[in-house]
């Protein structure tokens, strides 16, 4: 068995290329992987890249190793690689569905336990069990493996109170499986283009699919919307240097500058290039009154110039007018109180001056 070692500590907010990359890590609570690579590992790479055949079973391993001086729990996910909107792939836990196109999802082929718990200063082996499908694949099943500190009880109530940035300690292993070497000619498809919000500002986004079985690299995606039945482009974009994971989709995004959206029909024009491969794309699509609504109420750069709230004004003359009469009241009653004092004051005055008469 060939071995490579590969301790990751605190490499950045997000997965930033291919595999084997650690996200923020907390120094309280450390721990340390090994991927210890079987012979059927291809290439001199940090993560798992395996030829398999159909029907296959293998079982490989991760030594955990708890750098901690108290025991420590490891929670353990497989995730199947997705794309996100900026065209980087995610092989931690993601909201990004699967795409229609994807055969074998990475979490059906590999198996593993949830959790691995480590006494102080202990080295355990992670078991993950693949199973290829029967039938012959040509093509790339994808995926990570996910590996994080579980906090203790302790931390969990910690955590409820912190404010602010919470950093959490956690390793991503990628792992490709495949069984021939038959090229796959890329292919993509486009889905749909619709209003919405990218970081809660005004966009429009392209919603297309990479439906082949392998690494679409090198993308350029250039996308620009104009009326429908006009030439005058009203909003475009390009981006270099994205990447979808096979059988993977994106919601491409075109931020509309911090303009108020408005209902309409529109027409938008994709071009992406990849290589020699090029995919084009013309797509009518409607922002309805009720999505411009919504999402311009929604959009940190506008500022919404709101009418008089006739409502909130009734509300507050009512609650003044109430404050008022209480004082009135409470004035009233207070005077009356110091009138009837001073009538039986000025009775037993009299009173006195009868008897002593």
């Amino acid at each position: 068995m060939k071995k490579r070692i590969s301790l990751c500590l605190m490499i950045g907010l997000y997965i930033v290329s291919l595999f084997g990359f650690a996200l923020p890590a907390h120094a309280e609570k450390q721990f340390a992987y090994e991927s210890i690579m079987p012979e059927n590992q291809q290439g001199d790479v940090q993560y798992f890249n395996l030829r398999m055949n159909p029907g296959q079973k293998q079982t490989v391993q991760i030594m955990l190793t708890n750098r901690a001086d108290e025991e420590q729990t490891i929670t353990i996910g497989l995730n199947g690689a997705k794309t996100n909107s900026n065209g980087v792939l995610e092989y931690g836990p993601s909201s990004i569905k699967n795409d229609a196109s994807l055969k074998y999802d990475f979490k059906d082929i590999v198996k593993g336990p949830t959790e691995v718990t480590l006494g102080p200063k202990e080295t355990a082996p992670l078991n993950l069990d693949i199973t290829m499908p029967e039938a012959g694949y040509d093509g790339k099943i994808v995926g990570g493996i996910y590996m994080k500190s579980k906090p203790s009880k302790k931390e969990e109530e910690e955590k409820k109170k912190a404010t602010g940035v919470i950093n959490e300690y956690a390793f991503v292993v990628g792992m490709v499986l495949q069984e021939t070497d038959t090229a796959i000619t890329p292919e993509l498809k486009l889905n749909s283009v619709s209003a919405g919000l990218s970081n809660y500002r005004n966009s429009i986004f392209a919603n297309f699919s990479n439906i082949s079985a392998d690494f679409v690299s090198g993308m350029t995606v250039e996308m620009e919307v104009t009326k429908k039945g006009s030439e005058a482009v009203l909003y475009d974009t390009k981006r270099a240097d994205m990447r979808m994971a096979p059988n993977s989709l994106i919601d491409f995004p075109l931020e509309m500058n911090g303009d108020q959206m408005e209902p309409g029909d529109y027409k938008a024009h994709i071009l992406v290039t990849s290589g020699d491969k090029k995919w084009t794309w013309d797509k009518d699509f409607k922002i309805t009154k009720e999505d411009a609504d919504k999402y311009n109420a929604q959009d940190v750069t506008l500022i919404q110039e709101r009418g008089i709230d006739w409502k909130l004004i009734a509300m507050i003359a009512g609650g003044v007018f109430i404050a008022f009469l209480a004082i009135f009241f409470t004035v009233r009653t207070m005077n009356n109180k110091k009138k009837t004092k001073k009538k039986g004051s000025k009775k037993g005055a009299k009173k006195k001056r009868k008897k002593s008469s």
